[in-house]
Order: structure tokens, then sequence, then C-alpha cells
């Protein structure tokens, strides 16, 4: 069974930084597709950034140029830099193992889900 878990969120201010990072058991961590997803209160789970085993990736709009996502297939470890955050990005983040990539978009792996670390970001 694959097993996510995701560490690093917390509390940041406006502007500031996070590292989110995801260990994946489970699974041939270098030969799969990854994916980090974000849930606000109220909204549907929403894709932020994948990567495939290839090293590609893709953004949502709404991250382009502040996130990124990149992989280290020795430590098994998926991480997402995030600069200038803003309220919006508000959210438990969550991490997705093995999901299929096609014609550059992500999705997810049924039953491969962490238990997601929350993002705050507020004054």
């Amino acid at each position: 069974q694959v097993q996510p878990v995701e560490s690093g969120g917390g509390l940041v201010q406006p502007g500031g930084s996070l590292r989110l990072s995801c260990v994946a058991s489970g699974i041939i961590f270098s030969s799969n597709a990854m994916g980090w997803y974000r849930q606000a209160p109220g909204k549907q789970r929403e894709l932020v950034a994948s990567i495939d085993s290839g090293g590609r990736t893709n953004y949502a709009d709404s991250v382009k140029g502040r996130f990124t996502i990149s992989r280290d297939n020795v430590k098994n470890t998926l991480y997402l830099q995030m600069n200038s955050l803003k309220p919006d990005d508000t959210a438990v983040y969550y991490c997705n193992a093995g999901g299929t990539t096609y014609n550059g978009a992500y999705y997810p792996r049924v039953n491969s889900w962490g238990q997601g670390t929350q993002v705050t970001v507020s004054s």
C-alpha cells in the first residue's frame, strides 16, 4: 500500500516562504509521477503541481512563478517550495504518489493520499 507522509506546514506571514516535504513508501519512487494538491475550507481539492518520473513539471496558474516542485529519488522525497505566499494559499496540502500523467496532466492514484499538512498564510 502506498503511504505518503507530508510535513513542513505552518503559519507564515504574507510574502513568506515554506517548504513542504512528502516521503512516500510502498512505491518505486523514482519510477512514478507525484503531485501536490490543496484543499481550502469549503472548496474542492485542487492540483497545485505535479512532476513525472523524468522530472517534467506542471503548475496551476495560481502558483506559477511562486511554487517549485522537485523530487529526491535517493531519499524517496517530494518537495514543494512555496515563495511569496498569499492568504489565498491557505489550505491543507496533500501529496499524491504514483498517479498517471497524460498530455501534461496529472491524474491522482486512488488511495494514495497522505494525511495532509496545514498551511496558513496570515498576518
